[in-house]
């Protein structure tokens, strides 16, 4: 691995392969709940995407409350919170952008669970991402935007970051065992959701829905669930996988801040989706955070090393 060398263009067209997929992704979802509910389309997901791969990857030596605990946060959470959010009329193009706050609910979490510092620069990035979901949340239901936010949709893909970003920090904890095959733990985590989002389908919509749903199948739904499973899940794990070692987390990293602006273009371009003065403001300081959060240090540490010295 080298944190010199640059990527190689083979290499950089696999990462952005792998951006264009993940910011579709949010307008496959979008069609997927139109014809299967929220919680029974993160079941199809997840048996098509473990059962296939568990035929081509061994199970890494992990203890099984970690598997439990990956699928339940990262998948289960994430997924069943955003599928709904989806459902119930939040834009997919905002999705994409507003799910990734889960980069500060991490910064939060490993605070507070793994005891790390803080930098300026992080701290600097939360408060500009921090007025952005401020300005999105106080958008929802403006006429001035085709893609109206309803605050229900706003709230579940907050909960879905951050469903997230407890996943991370399981991953964190999970590297304690040592190196491993990271798509390979990702395949048998996908063992966990099938059972919890079936159970969550038959309580909340209901088993008369669930029978109807998997009656009246239509191709563009089970296009959209294959897309799901093998594209954004093994496709995309695997493609980031292979980036990630064979290239510094900072080299690799910063591509998916381009998953918003994917997600953005394909809602505009598949649903009209159109944002209001407020959500593209909040949207942009959103993004100013994201990038301080990853670019932000050698900007502000000489400033601060200057202002140490003065002291």
């Amino acid at each position: 691995m080298s944190g010199t060398l640059p990527m190689r263009p083979k290499d950089l067209a696999l990462a952005l392969l792998v951006i264009g997929v993940w910011g579709v992704n949010f307008a496959v979802i979008k069609v997927g709940v139109v014809g299967v509910p929220p919680l029974l389309l993160g079941a199809l997901r997840f048996m098509l995407a473990a059962f296939p791969a568990l035929l081509f990857f061994k199970a890494p030596r992990v203890p099984l409350r970690w598997y439990l605990a990956y699928g339940l946060t990262i998948s289960v959470g994430q997924f069943a919170f955003l599928f709904s959010a989806i459902h119930v009329g939040m834009p997919s193009g905002l999705a994409s952008l507003v799910l990734q706050s889960q980069s500060f609910f991490t910064l939060l979490l490993a605070s507070w669970w793994l005891h790390e510092r803080w930098q300026a620069h992080q701290m600097a990035g939360l408060l500009l991402a921090l007025a952005g979901l401020v300005l999105i949340g106080v958008a929802h239901g403006s006429l001035a935007s085709s893609a109206s936010l309803p605050l229900l949709g706003f709230g579940l893909t907050l909960l879905a970051a951050l469903s997230w970003a407890c996943g991370n920090i399981v991953t964190r904890l999970v590297s304690q065992y040592g190196p491993m095959n990271q798509l390979a733990f990702v395949v048998w985590a996908s063992l966990v959701p099938p059972l919890p989002f079936l159970g969550l389908s038959l309580w909340l919509e209901g088993p008369e829905v669930i029978v109807q749903s998997l009656t009246y199948l239509t191709v563009n739904t089970l296009a959209a669930v294959a897309y799901l499973a093998w594209m954004a899940t093994l496709l995309g794990y695997g493609l980031w996988t292979y980036l990630m070692s064979h290239y510094p987390t900072n080299r690799v990293a910063p591509f998916t801040l381009l998953v918003p602006l994917v997600g953005l273009t394909t809602g505009w371009l598949v649903f009209g989706e159109t944002l209001g003065p407020l959500h593209w403001a909040g949207g942009t300081l959103l993004m100013l955070g994201l990038l301080m959060n990853v670019f932000g240090q050698p900007l502000l540490q000489p400033l601060l090393n200057r202002w140490t010295c003065q002291r």
